[in-house]
C-alpha cells in the first residue's frame, strides 16, 4: 500500500510530501511527477517516482495498485480541460481499487467561475463509486504574499473585493490537513471547509503590511472591469484575470469567510497567521 501524491513536485504537492516524509517511510510515498528529472530530489530521499501526466491518460497505467490512498492535487493550468484531466486520475484509480481519493477543491460558499472546474470534478469523483475525501481548500496566504514587489512598488494594495474578508492559510496548513486525512483513518465520504482561523480584511492587510515595512501601504478599490485591466497590463491572461477579478467579486460577497475549524482541527495546531506569512516573504 503506498500513498500517491500528484503534482508532487508543486507549490503544495512538496509540501504534502515534506510533511508525509515525517509520518510514514519514505518507500510508502509515491510522487507522480511529469518528468524524472522534477522527482529526482524526492527519489535520493527514497519516494518513489511515478512519471505520468493528466494529458495522457496510458501514463497513469500501473501508478495507482489495490489499497493505495491517493491526492488528487487539481490541475494548475486554469482554463484547460481540468475536470477532464482530474477524471483521468479518478478513471484510473477506480480501475486500480484505491482506499481512497482525496481532491483538493474549492469551498464549497465559492461561485465563482475559479469554482466551476473543481465542483465538474466533485461531480465526477461522487459518481465513481470511490471512497472520497473533498479537500475544499480556502484561499491561500501565498496567493498575496509571494508577488508583493508591485504592492511595495506603488505602496498600495488593489482589490476589487471591498470590505470583504478572506479566510487563508498557509500551503503548509493546507498540505497539514490532507496529510492527516492520507495518514488517518475515517475520512472516507468527507467533505471538509477549509480555511485559516481568521478572517482579515485588505484594510487589515495593507496596515499589516505598513507595520512590517515602515512604508505607508494604502488601498486601493477598483471595479472588476479596472482590476482585469490593470492585470493584463501587467502581463496576465485577459481569462485569468477576469477569473480573479471573479473571485474578488466572490470575496466582496463573504464567500471566502470559511469557519467550519476544519483545517485547524485536521491540522492538530493553529493555522498560520497572515502576519507570519507576510514577514517571511519580507525576508524571503
Amino acid at each position: 500500500m503506498s500513498i500517491v501524491v500528484t503534482g508532487a513536485t508543486g507549490h503544495l504537492g512538496s509540501h504534502v510530501v515534506e510533511q508525509l516524509l515525517t509520518k510514514v517511510p519514505a518507500e510508502q510515498i509515491t510522487a507522480v511527477v511529469r518528468s524524472a528529472e522534477k522527482g529526482s530530489a524526492l527519489a535520493a530521499k527514497g519516494v518513489k517516482i511515478a512519471v505520468a501526466d493528466y494529458n495522457a491518460p496510458e501514463t497513469f497505467d500501473g501508478v495507482f495498485g489495490a489499497g493505495d490512498k491517493v491526492l488528487l492535487i487539481s490541475g494548475s493550468e486554469v482554463g484547460n480541460d481540468r475536470p477532464g484531466q482530474h477524471t483521468v486520475v479518478i478513471e484510473a484509480a477506480k480501475a486500480a481499487g484505491v482506499a481512497l481519493l482525496a481532491y483538493t477543491s474549492a469551498p464549497g460558499t465559492l461561485t465563482a467561475a475559479l469554482a466551476d472546474d473543481h465542483r465538474a470534478t466533485e461531480k465526477v469523483l461522487l459518481a465513481s463509486g470511490l471512497p472520497y475525501t473533498l479537500l475544499r481548500n480556502g484561499w491561500y496566504h501565498e496567493n498575496y504574499t509571494e508577488n508583493l514587489a508591485p504592492t511595495l512598488e506603488h505602496s498600495a494594495v488593489v482589490t476589487a473585493a471591498g470590505e470583504g474578508r478572506v479566510s487563508s492559510a498557509s500551503r503548509a496548513d493546507y498540505a497539514a490537513a490532507a496529510v492527516a486525512v492520507l495518514t488517518g483513518e475515517g475520512h472516507e465520504n468527507r467533505t471538509y471547509e477549509l480555511g485559516g482561523d481568521t478572517a482579515w480584511s485588505f484594510a487589515e492587510y495593507a496596515a499589516e503590511l505598513s507595520r512590517q515595512t515602515g512604508k505607508e501601504i494604502a488601498v486601493s478599490q477598483v471595479s472588476g472591469e479596472a482590476l482585469v485591466s490593470i492585470l493584463t497590463g501587467a502581463g496576465l491572461p485577459e481569462p485569468f484575470a477576469e477569473i480573479l477579478a471573479g473571485v474578488d467579486a466572490s470575496i466582496a460577497e463573504g464567500e471566502l469567510v470559511v469557519d467550519s475549524g476544519d483545517l485547524s482541527r485536521l491540522a492538530g495546531r493553529p493555522t498560520t497567521p497572515l502576519a507570519e506569512a507576510i514577514a517571511a516573504a519580507l525576508k524571503g
